[in-house]
């Protein structure tokens, strides 16, 4: 599945969406930075409540294929910017992180 395909099956807004046809295969749920950074795999969608510089800095060295922002999170006009010029796909839920991971279930 895309990232388009999930954020339009899903119901997810979309923040930023620089490479919506990059594919998407598994989750990771967390919010430790540095944690995630050792354990969520490439090509992963990202479910964090974190909404800082450094979340788009640890998509890209995860090389994660989205972010998803739990909780209705979003970003300001300066991480959006950041987020398209490094090619990060930003995506925000209004659910709760595990809710979220749930509409994800048998998609990815």
């Amino acid at each position: 599945m895309t990232v388009q395909e999930l954020c339009t099956s899903c119901g997810f807004e979309t923040i930023c969406m620089p490479d919506g046809q990059r594919s998407v295969s598994g989750a990771y749920i967390g919010d430790l930075l540095s944690w995630v950074m050792g354990r969520a795999e490439e090509d992963n969608a990202w479910i964090t409540i974190m909404s800082n510089v450094n979340v788009i800095a640890v998509a890209s060295l995860s090389d994660v294929a989205c972010v998803i922002l739990a909780e209705g999170v979003s970003l300001d006009d300066t991480l959006k910017e950041t987020a398209e010029q490094k090619g990060i796909n930003v995506l925000s839920s209004k659910l709760p992180a595990y809710e979220t991971a749930q509409l994800l279930f048998g998609k990815v």
